[in-house]
């Protein structure tokens, strides 16, 4: 997680107790380490301590194989090209990137992109994916916005990218 930028808390809960083992976790990244076993209310005084730091700061821009996203900006960009999104776009192509590698269902994108319960009827996210494949990925190599039958969408980091 923490190679790939991720910076969620962590909080290791494991039975091993050795020095060795605890210093280890916290050196691999995590942010505390729990051996069991444990009191219920010291794991929640902990959740609720890793809760208080805050998050970290999150990163300005977003970079899956030659795409960014610039949070603050508001662009994007692919193979240096600037790309012009909606504001539905961004939020789509956003909501992708923050959960890329991740299958997407439709009922997701609906709530979290048009703040909206999924209706089958529709095909609002089937055509917005459309027009952002269009503009993310019809001139580009790899392709990084994919259907799953079924299931959803998701973008996907291509081997090496």
């Amino acid at each position: 997680m923490r190679e790939r930028g991720n910076s969620v808390p962590v909080l290791f809960l494991t039975a091993r107790d050795h020095v060795d083992d605890r210093v280890r976790g916290l050196e691999l990244g995590a942010d505390d380490y729990l051996v069991k076993p444990f009191a219920f209310a010291e794991l929640l005084a902990r959740v609720r301590s890793l809760v208080r730091r805050g998050r970290t700061k999150e990163p300005e821009v977003m970079r899956v194989a030659d795409m960014e996203l610039d949070l603050h900006r508001r662009r994007v960009t692919r193979g240096g090209k600037r790309i012009a999104l909606t504001a539905k776009e961004f939020a789509l192509l956003e909501l992708l990137l923050r959960r890329h590698d991740e299958v997407l269902p439709r009922s997701l994108i609906a709530s979290q992109v048009w703040d909206m319960n999924f209706d089958s009827d529709t095909n609002v996210i089937e055509v917005a994916v459309r027009r952002l494949r269009a503009k993310i990925d019809d001139d580009f190599e790899p392709k990084l916005i994919h259907t799953v039958r079924g299931m959803g969408y998701v973008l996907e980091t291509p081997a090496g990218g």
